[in-house]
């Protein structure tokens, strides 16, 4: 039998609301053609921690194969990709500390994602939503589960030794590695992984309309959270321009729900919802910028 290869590994997250309900979508692809599709949810995270997940997910899985051939991930989150090979150094020599001495955050996957790493692991980062198929398929699953909706995983059985054979048409007894998050009793949160069967997610998408991830399609009950978490997110914004703020590219990406390169290629000054979106600065690498309400603004014919 011929032997397959991982050739490359694509990741993605999302998030409902961030925080709020979230998934994260992982392709695992062999150089023979064959994909390997990962995926899962949480029902309380934010978008940073899906992202992370989601590359966690799929070094658990190259490291599982067994492969010694190197390996690239292509992950559209500069906020995983800046931190795995940039800055997680300095986080450690600091004792976890970050530049103005706060404590790191989302330390646990960080811990995961810095045991999984090595050097066969090439990390590239590729914009979001700009029609890399595999990239548009990772946000495809992790919108599916965030949306509390199972989505159908492409699958392929793998050998211990990083072998793989197509399972044919029918994926209805094919396994999954889905990573869920829990809470212990002091708070924190762990990690743990499972080898799920299609046959579970089959009966669990049975008991929703998994017909769809769209809004409209969506149990009542899914869409009234969906409108909670967005006037959450839309209060917060409020107090950020209300409080005049400053806040960095990515945190601004958190709270708008995009990767942070759709909030850098939108120009200085732009709206977003109720707010006027502008550069103030540059500090160091960072972009900081402020919101004001539109009706706060002064305009002039």
């Amino acid at each position: 039998m011929t032997t397959s290869k991982i050739k490359s590994l694509y990741t993605d997250g999302a998030c409902s609301g961030n925080p709020g309900p979230g998934g994260w979508g992982a392709v695992v692809c062999y150089a023979d053609g064959n994909c390997h599709e990962l995926g899962g949810a949480d029902p309380q995270t934010t978008n940073n921690r899906m992202e992370m997940q989601a590359a966690v997910a799929a070094l658990e899985f190259f490291a599982n194969s067994g492969q010694t051939e190197p390996v690239t991930l292509y992950t559209d989150s500069e906020y995983v990709k800046n931190g795995i090979t940039k800055w997680i150094q300095g986080w450690k020599n600091k004792g976890w500390k970050t530049s103005t001495g706060k404590d790191v955050v989302n330390q646990d996957l960080w811990h995961l994602l810095d045991k999984l790493n090595s050097r066969q692991v090439k990390w590239e980062h590729v914009r979001g939503h700009s029609g890399d198929f595999y990239n548009d398929r990772c946000d495809e699953i992790a919108r599916s589960f965030s949306h509390s909706s199972t989505p159908e995983l492409q699958q392929h059985k793998v050998t211990g030794d990083g072998a793989g054979a197509n399972m044919g048409a029918s994926p209805l007894h094919s396994e999954n590695t889905i990573v869920l998050e829990e809470t212990d009793t002091t708070g924190n949160k762990t990690i743990e992984s499972y080898v799920i069967t299609s046959d579970l997610l089959i009966s669990n998408a049975a008991m929703m309309d998994s017909t769809t991830d769209t809004l409209e399609n969506l149990p009542r009950e899914v869409r009234v959270q969906e409108l909670r978490n967005l006037i959450e997110t839309l209060h917060i914004a409020d107090e950020v321009a209300t409080k005049g703020y400053l806040i960095t590219s990515s945190e601004l990406a958190d709270l708008m729900d995009v990767n942070a390169s759709a909030v850098t290629s939108r120009g200085d000054n732009w709206v977003w919802r109720n707010w006027v979106v502008s550069r103030v600065r540059r500090e160091g690498n960072q972009i900081l910028w402020q919101l004001e309400r539109i009706d706060h603004v002064s305009t002039t014919d």
